[in-house]
């Protein structure tokens, strides 16, 4: 469950509104996304709007480090791309607070519409572009974020839960082969990819731009990793991912999607993390909706 914008120390929201330049009268909690910290829509007495996020370690710590993450990577990002702006920042230590522009728009429909796909694949296009090359931060490739999650499948293997999928019992062997290849496929490139896209991690205008949301994630990667990652998130909430993966190479697909379900299906079974305790529901069900269709592709 969140916290939200009251709950914050009174002198946390007085930074706060010095960045925004007034005093918030409005403010609107938004309910998407895994973070036990803020996600608030605000407005000032004067009609200035903002975004605000905030986390303490008190709450979880791991969160706190993400939004340290995602506050250096959003600083970075060139105005270029369909990204919210920062207007500004702060780390007191027990609290990391970003304010963002706050961006009036809509997350795609779930099941996805072909009509958003296309949409949000042109989106992908303008954001891989103004990110190639990646602009001069110290961010992880994205071989390297990945390669403790794409060791699921061997965790998996080492202690087979009793019920376990039957064919992916079979298939572990395969699968871990799978998923090493999915990593490697990873390790080229020189775009910052986002490497959490989903769909409420994106907001699209009134003037049917795609906004790409929420950086703590951003890696350094090949330039059609979010686009298999959208697909990804087609195909678990409903809608046509061939729409974005042509073109791609099919077995890098599969190699990678064999991983992310791998990290899904091993991680749903642990103790959620403090403060999030949905978290393992989403992912046990990403792995469900994936399994199968590896299976096909397999």
């Amino acid at each position: 469950m969140r916290i939200t914008w009251d709950d914050l120390p009174p002198e946390i929201r007085v930074r706060a509104e010095q960045i925004i330049g007034g005093r918030v009268a409005e403010t609107s909690s938004q309910a998407e996304g895994y973070s036990p910290g803020t996600a608030d829509r605000v407005r000032t007495d004067d009609g200035r709007r903002a975004f605000v996020k905030a986390v303490t370690p008190a709450i979880n710590r791991h969160s706190a480090e993400l939004a340290r993450q995602e506050m250096r990577i959003t600083a970075a990002l060139p105005e270029r791309a369909p990204t919210p702006r920062m207007l500004g920042a702060f780390d007191t230590g027990d609290w990391i607070v970003l304010v963002l522009e706050d961006v009036a728009g809509r997350h795609p429909g779930l099941p996805w519409s072909d009509a958003d796909i296309d949409t949000v694949l042109d989106g992908l296009g303008e954001l891989a572009a103004a990110l190639t090359p990646a602009p001069p931060i110290d961010v992880p490739r994205a071989c390297d974020q990945l390669a403790n999650d794409f060791e699921g499948w061997a965790r998996i293997a080492a202690d087979p839960p009793a019920d376990l999928d039957p064919w992916a019992r079979a298939n572990l062997t395969a699968l871990g082969a799978s998923a090493a290849r999915g990593l490697a496929a990873t390790a080229s490139g020189d775009t910052l990819a986002h490497c959490d896209i989903r769909a409420d991690n994106i907001l699209v205008r009134d003037d049917g731009r795609p906004i790409f949301i929420d950086w703590p994630w951003g890696c350094i990667g090949p330039d059609w990793l979010d686009r298999l990652l959208l697909a990804v998130n087609v195909l678990v909430n409903g809608g046509d991912p061939d729409r974005l993966l042509a073109g791609l190479d099919p077995r890098q697909v599969t190699d990678v999607v064999t991983g992310l379900t791998g990290f899904c299906l091993h991680i749903s079974r642990t103790p959620p993390p403090p403060g999030i305790p949905a978290v393992r529901a989403f992912q046990r069900a990403q792995a469900d909706a994936l399994l199968p269709w590896l299976r096909r592709r397999l």
